[in-house]
């Protein structure tokens, strides 16, 4: 899409796309479809990225959380232990 055929993703398309996201799981398809899809409005494809980018970071957070945490839970310490 050239700069002279640019439009803004209009308010209704995004409203669409906040109720899409807001479904399990097929959040997660759509955006993994608008992050690659070839006919996808740039400002969508970007924020599709951006949107998986933070998943990614989330998944790791949370993986590392299961691990560290029951290590340090079970870490004991004080008097009479």
């Amino acid at each position: 899409m050239s700069d002279s055929e640019y439009k803004p993703v209009s308010i209704g398309n995004w409203i669409i796309t906040f109720i899409v996201l807001a479904i399990p799981l097929l959040n997660l398809i759509m955006l993994i479809v608008w992050a690659v899809g070839e006919s996808t409005h740039p400002s969508k494809k970007n924020y599709a990225r951006a949107n998986l980018v933070l998943f990614g970071i989330a998944i790791c957070i949370g993986i590392l959380a299961a691990i560290i945490l029951p290590i340090l839970g079970n870490h004991k310490s004080g008097p009479g232990v």
